[in-house]
């Protein structure tokens, strides 16, 4: 593979990771504030977020 190749690989690599950080990021920040409830095999949990 020549040099050139390597460097848009790379490149294209970081722009990915960079694109799916700021996805995760937003979607983190994005969830609503409050309490969590669920039901599940233990009973019921409520969670102050």
């Amino acid at each position: 593979m020549r040099n050139g190749n390597r460097l848009y690989l790379v490149i294209g690599a970081l722009v990915v990771i960079v694109i799916g950080l700021g996805a995760y990021i937003l979607h983190e920040e994005s969830k609503p504030e409050g309490i969590e409830m669920s039901i599940g095999q233990n009973g019921v949990s409520i969670e102050q977020k």
